[in-house]
């Protein structure tokens, strides 16, 4: 690689929640070419112009399909870190994107795993290049969007209720979340078409039976909220 070339990539931080709801995970492929083969990393692509990419999105629709193998329920481009450090092979440049998974996700290829997210962002697990930091600034960008937004909701399955709801949202910001705040959230949603209530209730092995809801977006965006969900100083 000549020291006027930038080598651009597209890379994906794709996140399902744990079976047992209470932390997120993050998807991560095992490199089959130098730099650092057989190393954990984000499943990405290079965009050189020899792959018939015509946007980001593009080529962020193609590494899911290609090396992550899934289909996201949302996805949003966070974005770009570059510098002449970050691979070994020169100047470099990565857009990378959220996205948002099933909790049923599966995945059925053995170069792929789901690790952790804290242990990623604490660096218990070591990630070449600098995914490290692009699973740290898209946490960052998950929380700050969930104080604000629906965007916990495409985590959930595709029946749902208040309790699974709060559990995706306390994994998104890392800590405890008032439920009556959230049962008024999801209400507003409700009022405007954004869940909508089945009519029906599942039976959990202990407890009281509890109502199940649909999320049912309104459109390519999430909704945005006009206030905070913690308190001010929280």
């Amino acid at each position: 690689m000549s020291t006027v070339e930038v080598l651009a990539s597209v890379d994906i931080v794709a996140l399902r929640l744990a079976p047992d709801a209470q932390h997120l995970q993050v998807l991560l492929r095992r490199r089959q070419r130098e730099p650092h083969a057989g190393q954990w990393a984000l499943p990405g692509v290079i965009v050189n112009g020899r792959i018939a990419d015509t946007t980001l999105d593009g080529a962020a629709q193609r590494a899911l399909c290609e090396k992550a193998r899934v289909v996201p329920c949302h996805l949003e481009q966070v974005g770009t870190e570059g510098n002449a450090f970050r691979d070994p092979r020169g100047w470099s440049l990565s857009t990378y994107y959220l996205a948002l998974l099933n909790p049923q996700q599966q995945i059925e290829d053995e170069q792929l795993a789901f690790f952790d997210l804290v242990s990623v962002i604490e660096r218990k697990v070591l990630l070449p290049f600098d995914h490290n930091l692009l699973v740290e600034r898209v946490r960052e960008r998950l929380a700050s969007k969930t104080l604000y937004s629906s965007l916990p909701l495409y985590l959930l399955a595709q029946k749902f209720t208040v309790l699974d709801a709060v559990g995706a949202v306390q994994a998104c910001l890392g800590q405890a979340v008032n439920n009556t705040s959230l049962r008024k959230r999801l209400d507003r949603l409700r009022e405007l078409g954004w869940v909508r209530d089945t009519g029906e209730k599942n039976q959990p092995r202990l407890g009281r039976p509890q109502q199940l809801y649909e999320h049912t977006p309104q459109g390519d965006r999430v909704f945005m909220f006009d206030r905070s969900l913690l308190p001010e100083g929280a």
